[in-house]
Formats: C-alpha cells, structure tokens, sequence
C-alpha cells in the first residue's frame, strides 16, 4: 500500500532510544524507593539511639544534682590523663542496664542487656501483642573532658560530656552523637 504524503510513523531508532530513556527513569525511580525504604526501616533505631543519648546526658546531670556522685568522678576511669578516677567506662560499651548506681557506662551496671518495645500488629503499647528486642547491636560511649578556660588552662570546673551511639541499620553502620557542657555548679 503506498504511503500517503504526509504521514510518519516512528522508526525502530526512535522506538529504541526512547525505550532507553524510560528505562532509565524506570530504574532511577525504584533506587529511590529503595532508598526511601531503607531510611524508614532504620527510623525506630534513629529514634531509640537519640533517646539512649538523651537519657545518659540526663543521668550524668542527675548525678551531679543529687550529690549521688562527687564532682571529681564525674569523668572517664582513665580518660584524657590515662588516669582521670572517673566512674564512667572509657571506649564503646554495649548497653547494659544500669547498676545499683542508677548510672550507664559504670562499673556496676547490669550484665543484662536494655530491651526496647515497640507495638504489635494493634499499633498498641500495653497489649499483648507488643514486641520487645534487646539492644544488642547497640554501643554507647561517654567521653567526659575538661573544657579549658578563658586564659586556656583547665581548672576543671567545666566539662564536655560527648555521647556517641552506634549501631547497625541493614548493612550500614550508624552513629549518632550527643555534645553537651556540665558545670560543677547545679
């Protein structure tokens, strides 16, 4: 049948090459909802570790408040000086439960590991359906430092308390960390 003036069609070049562009986008779509995923799947731990941060930098303010504990141990065991008497372990340390003390990262905490709870298929707390896992992939280090003054000495009336949270979310590891300063005033 010949063809009419006028009238095109698209040639299999054509065909082919916009072919390639929608798959292309096609493909860069779905490495953003893979993407997108997995940052949701890791949100809970996102939200555990900043409230196992906050928690510790309240504890060590509690402290010091309470008089539980005297200002010259709020620091590491070895610390800065390798010998800074501190009650508060040195390096990453998994999350145990507190001790006598009520403190984390101390001498005395628990050999058993925190456990956190989330809601079952009800999207209820307090039913029998919820969930607990135990924070075993979890580490938490608090560094405590002398913050020099003004004139650059350390007096040691003011410290830097640093919390670092670790963690594994799918293949990658996360870190998450809290800076604040303590003062031996309350």
């Amino acid at each position: 049948m010949p063809r009419a003036t006028g009238q095109q069609g698209f040639s299999l070049v054509e065909t082919m090459i916009a072919l390639g562009v929608l798959t292309v986008g096609v493909l860069g779509s779905a490495a953003v909802l893979a993407t997108g995923m997995q940052h949701l799947s890791s949100s809970p731990a996102d939200v555990v570790v900043a409230q196992k941060a906050a928690q510790t930098i309240e504890a060590v303010f509690a402290a010091r408040d309470s008089g539980k504990v005297i200002w010259a141990k709020v620091r590491n065991v070895r610390g800065a000086s390798g010998s800074d008497g501190g009650i508060f372990l040195d390096g990453p340390q998994s999350i145990h439960k507190a001790g006598p003390d009520g403190l984390v990262n101390t001498g005395d905490d628990e050999t058993a590991i925190e456990t956190t709870s989330s809601p079952g298929r009800d999207q209820r707390f307090q039913t029998a359906d919820d969930e607990t896992a135990p924070l075993s992939q979890y580490t938490r280090e608090i560094s405590i430092r002398d913050v020099a003054n003004q004139n650059g000495q350390l007096n040691g009336q003011v410290r830097k308390v640093t919390v670092t949270m670790t963690y594994k979310s799918g293949p990658t590891t996360k870190t998450y960390t809290l800076v604040t300063f303590i003062s031996a005033y309350s």
